[in-house]
């Protein structure tokens, strides 16, 4: 007979097991270090599928946001512009990204490239990583209010060392475009990849890889320093580089931001 209140001494073991079993299970998220890689589902982009990810640090600190391909995304691409122009896919973010302050990602497939002619126009991705919501987007119009709040300057020290914002750059549901003349492709050389910072009503809304289908497929591993402004909205993380990486035993690609950091 067991005396009420007290366990048999049989018992004593698998109580003190269920009660640390317990103590472990009431740890809250919050407290509980995260580290390693987290993904996004997959989009079916030609005859592969693409998603995003995100790595955090021992600390939980997320240091890269990127985006992963397979090697068959390359090929069965539309060869025709859509409706809109560009191919546009959705990838939504990892759970574990939010600290970065990034909404989406816009995956973007420009079979016959865009402008300006002679620069860009050969096919190509932009890897738009989006600082701003969907509803955001859908009202950047480019009606007349829109167009002035797409053409806006930044403030002082907002835009990238040697950065320029040109006109003619604005794009619905996307901002306006912000370019580095002093990169190749505005210099004789041909374009395989560069990077865009995006633009609308003075701000900084979106970070953007951009690359060939050709530099793609020669299976690159870069990394990049991506130049920075003087000051920093402090509503989003700003990598100090990028990059493209292609895994040979995967056989796919990742585009990264990397190195962000928020101010």
């Amino acid at each position: 007979m067991i005396r009420s209140g007290l366990p048999a001494p049989g018992l004593v073991p698998v109580a003190i097991a269920l009660t640390a079993i317990l103590a472990g299970c009431s740890t809250s998220p919050k407290d509980a270090q995260m580290s390693g890689t987290f993904e996004g589902p997959p989009v079916a982009i030609g005859q592969g599928q693409a998603w995003t990810f995100v790595t955090l640090d021992e600390q939980g600190a997320a240091r890269t946001l990127g985006i992963r391909f397979s090697e068959e995304t390359l090929t069965g691409l539309p060869t025709e512009l859509s409706e809109h122009g560009a191919w546009e896919y959705d990838l939504e973010l990892p759970a574990e990204a939010a600290a970065l302050g990034y909404d989406h990602v816009m995956l973007d497939w420009n079979p016959h490239g865009h402008i300006p002619p002679g620069v860009y126009d050969t096919p190509h991705f932009d890897f738009h990583f989006y600082a701003i919501d969907h509803a955001a987007r859908k009202e950047i119009t480019l009606d007349a209010a829109s167009l002035e709040m797409a053409r806006k300057a930044p403030e002082e020290g907002y835009m990238p060392a040697g950065y320029a914002l040109p006109p003619g750059t604005e794009v619905p549901n996307m901002g306006a475009h912000a370019i580095d003349p002093a990169s190749g492709e505005f210099n004789g050389e041909p374009f395989t990849t560069t990077f865009i910072y995006g633009f609308y009503d003075g701000k900084v809304i979106f970070m953007e890889p951009m690359m060939t289908l050709d530099y793609l497929k020669s299976r690159p591993d870069m990394s990049m320093p991506v130049k920075q402004p003087q000051a920093y909205h402090k509503d989003f993380a700003y990598p100090t580089s990028y990059g493209v990486h292609f895994d040979a035993m995967a056989k796919r690609y990742e585009v990264t931001l990397d190195g962000l950091a928020r101010y």
